[in-house]
């Protein structure tokens, strides 16, 4: 393009000779524009270096550009490659980012190729949704686990639901729908409301056979929230007391697969001391092939640094538990259930925290919430700042033979933040 332009240039400045200087310059600019432009409409194909210099594979983790790369193709679609020259998924984000599924070895780099094309149609195994008909609950899933949360709706009903809940699941497809359906569906209840009439024992046993507290072959819900902080969700602190987050007050689902779910939730206002004005917002994102989700919590109106904590629900005094805060993590193994196998639960901090410990309730509380306390990794919140971190849980029955298989898991995702992928424009 340069010895093009520069023997343009040289005919322009020849035949310039009759023109003024000002008419010159500006055939140069006009010039040097439309050679840039036709130089980016033959862009043909961006190459990505992804580079793992951990000593594991990383296995299906998603990976971020600037959706920015690929302006550069004028045509309305483009597709990403790997190695072998095959389709990968790849997802532009709420917030600008391009995203996509990589597997490198251990002290290894693998190339990705972005170029003009018709992208493949690809399974969308990662989505959530709004369930006004389940009292505004929000529920996602990705290939690996499934989560929910609730809304006003239960918060109106009286009931106390604080933390995040967990849906185990065993298959890759998505399961959260069709469990609703399944137990909550205009048939089902057409169904149970006939059977309700004529014989009320065969309308229990028909509640039962569809409910998604059964295992009906792709897992179930049986995790226990209650008025807890559940599957690892975050509180600001009173004093020595836990100021619970009731349930979110609006919502905004901004990513909806096929590669990440984000959901911005909004909370009623809370009081600490004087202040009864601390709204706090949570983000949470959940990605293809993991089995924590990304939170990120803010709060308005804080006027001064405030104790934090990020509590897993004790629902058992074995205490299957571990508590590392120079590692930045915390895990929980719930009880097991005979019929069902086992949860596991854990989160995984992004900044230093500063004490991680079992913290169990009084008697009286223990009864009050039928629950024996939390594995809490305890901080401060700074007023204006991000409070990031990811928490999730796994299932005995779909990838996890033992606690001890899950907290391998939970170091493992631990060392590989401090260690991400370094991803380059490949020359």
């Amino acid at each position: 393009m340069r010895k093009q332009f520069l023997n343009l240039l040289n005919i322009l400045i020849f035949t310039g000779i009759k023109l003024s200087y000002q008419k010159v310059m500006k055939k140069i600019v006009l010039l040097f524009l439309a050679m840039s432009i036709a130089a980016c409409a033959q862009e043909k194909s961006i190459r990505i270096s992804v580079t793992n210099t951990s000593n594991e594979i990383r296995k299906d983790e998603i990976v971020e550009l600037s959706s920015n790369i690929v302006e550069k193709f004028k045509q309305k679609s483009f597709i990403v490659t790997d190695s072998k020259g095959l389709q990968v998924p790849y997802q532009i984000t709420y917030d600008h980012k391009l995203i996509f599924p990589t597997t490198v070895n251990a002290k290894s780099s693998t190339l990705y190729t972005i170029a003009a094309g018709k992208p493949d149609v690809f399974k969308k195994v990662v989505c959530g949704k709004h369930y006004p008909e389940r009292i505004d609950d929000i529920a996602w899933e990705n290939n690996r686990i499934a989560f929910r949360t609730y809304g006003p709706a239960l918060q109106k009903s009286g009931e106390k639901a604080y933390g995040c809940d967990i849906w185990v699941k065993c298959i890759a497809e998505p399961v959260v729908d069709l469990r609703y359906n399944l137990e909550l569906g205009a048939q089902t209840k057409a169904k149970l409301a006939e059977l309700n009439k004529t014989d009320k024992k065969a309308a229990q046993q028909f509640a039962e056979s569809v409910s998604y507290h059964n295992d009906h072959g792709n897992g179930l819900d049986y995790y226990k929230v209650g008025p807890t902080l559940g599957a690892g969700t975050t509180a600001l602190m009173d004093g020595d007391s836990i100021v619970y987050p009731y349930c979110y007050s609006t919502y905004k689902i901004l990513d909806n697969g096929p590669l990440r779910f984000t959901v911005k939730l909004t909370y009623n206002p809370i009081t600490i001391g004087n202040n009864s004005k601390i709204i706090e917002t949570r983000t949470i994102s959940l990605d293809y092939g993991s089995q924590l989700n990304k939170v990120t919590v803010s709060y308005a109106n804080l006027t001064k640094s405030t104790p934090i904590l990020t509590g897993i629900v004790i629902h058992s005094p074995s205490l299957d538990l571990q508590a590392d805060a120079n590692a930045g993590y915390i895990t929980y193994a719930d009880p097991v259930d005979k019929v069902n196998g086992q949860i596991f639960v854990g989160a995984v901090f992004t900044k230093k925290i500063e004490s991680a410990k079992p913290v169990l309730f009084s008697t009286k509380e223990k009864v009050q919430r039928d629950a024996d306390g939390h594995v809490a990794a305890l901080s401060h919140y700074t007023p204006g700042s991000k409070y990031i971190y990811y928490a999730g849980a796994g299932w005995s029955k779909y990838g996890f033979k033992d606690s001890t298989e899950w907290n391998k898991y939970i170091r493992t995702f631990a060392q590989h933040l401090k260690q991400p992928l370094i991803i380059k424009i490949a020359k």
